[in-house]
């Protein structure tokens, strides 16, 4: 029984070790990972990198993880025009099959999916936000997004008619969409200007607006987006998605 006792504690004592081994070896390819991909996209902050899935060093012997989840507060996506960028808030991607190399120079997992959220004061930047003219006499222009209910987002559009500015903005709501790179604002119907109704391709040069979103960490491509209570929530998925390398 003796025997048995100091058994059972020695098995207790390094199974305690390989635990404690295996959690150390995790934070330490955690931060590794977590450096290399704030180098390869520039980030001004390092992202939150968490390795699932226990025991970690049966994964490392294989050369792959199963689940890594990585998280970066905000991004600054390319637009495709020189010099701009649009802040993605939030982006959240859940990593599968991350094969590495042993220094984790280079991280890349088979396939990923995520979220991510663009706050309506920053995609108002997109719209056309100096009065452009609509019609001989009538000129308008976006001064706020805000959530329309039901997945839509509510545009506000104020509008001078004559030399006067309207007392309130006109209210238009909108579908977003996501085509490729891009998330698009289509008006569901066209607003009247103080009873004056203007041609359709005026006034949509005014509600309908686009946004590009290029060049996202490791490759990651949007997916779908919907209006949500503060701004644009966003689906992405990708393949061959890099972490790092």
């Amino acid at each position: 029984m003796r025997a048995l006792r100091i058994l059972l504690v020695v098995v207790v004592v390094l199974g305690g070790l390989f635990v404690l081994a295996d959690r150390l070896a995790v934070n330490f390819a955690e931060g590794e990972v977590a450096d290399k991909l704030k180098a390869n996209e520039g980030l001004a902050t390092t992202p939150d990198v968490s390795i699932k899935g226990f025991p970690f060093l049966t994964q490392v012997v294989g050369g792959s993880l199963d689940d890594v989840e990585v998280g970066i507060k905000d991004y600054e996506a390319a637009t495709g025009t020189s010099g701009q960028t649009i802040r993605i808030d939030d982006l959240a991607a859940d990593m599968k099959g991350v094969e590495f190399s042993g220094d984790y120079s280079s991280a890349t997992a088979s396939s990923a999916t995520g979220t991510a959220s663009i706050t309506y004061a920053e995609l108002l930047k997109t719209a056309k936000s100096e009065p452009t003219q609509v019609m001989q006499g009538v000129t308008a222009n976006v001064v706020g997004l805000s959530d329309g209910g039901n997945g839509k987002i509510k545009v506000a559009v104020e509008a001078t008619v004559l030399g006067t500015k309207l007392p309130q903005p006109v209210y238009v709501l909108s579908t977003v969409t996501v085509e490729g790179d891009t998330v698009r604002v289509h008006a569901d119907s066209l607003p009247s200007f103080g009873g004056v109704q203007a041609a359709e391709s005026e006034v949509r040069s005014i509600t309908d607006f686009e946004q590009k979103i290029d060049d996202l960490p490791g490759g990651i491509q949007l997916d779908k987006v919907q209006a949500g209570t503060n701004g644009v929530d966003i689906s992405v998925k990708g393949s061959n998605v890099r972490l790092a390398g």
